[in-house]
């Protein structure tokens, strides 16, 4: 299977906008490769049951149409020596989030931003080795970005990822 590359930050993509309508085997196929991004074309097949190649033509449009956009490990961040987790929310200067976006992608540790409405107009999660790390980074690294006018911190003290697939 191909490799997709994410859309860029503040760019087009994460528009809320569909490529178009999945059927009940293109959800199938979301859910199997969701649970294991590394199943063979001819187990994801056996598995929504379907021939390999429409299988492997569905992905393919599905990844085409950016539906998906990539596989990747999903990796614990304690065990990965990111013991430190917060959610950071920011309040930015009107029409500064492209200019935000860009910068916050270049900043260490931040794993995900979104755009908000709101309070605040972004939230980021940071993952750090520990709580020296982590304000370091909101206070020079986050707090130091042209157009930031605030932050809140939240510190994440435990989580977990929901049981139900939405592609079920």
């Amino acid at each position: 299977m191909s490799q997709e590359t994410p859309p860029t930050p503040g760019g087009p993509g994460g528009t809320g906008r569909s490529a178009g309508p999945l059927d009940e085997v293109d959800r199938r196929i979301l859910d199997e490769l969701v649970r294991d991004g590394r199943l063979s074309i001819r187990t994801l097949a056996e598995r929504v049951h379907v021939s390999r190649t429409n299988a492997y033509a569905r992905v393919e449009r599905l990844l085409r149409d950016g539906v998906i956009t990539g596989f990747a490990a999903r990796v614990a961040p304690e065990p990965a020596g990111l013991g430190t987790s917060a959610y950071i929310a920011l309040t930015i200067q009107q029409n500064t989030w492209r200019e935000v976006s860009a910068e916050l992608a270049r900043v260490r540790y931040v794993e995900h931003v979104a755009l908000l409405s709101g309070e605040h107009d972004v939230l980021a999660l940071v993952r750090a080795p520990d709580n020296a790390t982590l304000r370091d980074v909101v206070l020079d690294r986050v707090q130091g970005i042209a157009g930031v006018l605030s932050t809140r911190s939240w510190l994440v003290f435990e989580e977990f990822t929901g049981a139900q697939s939405p592609w079920e």
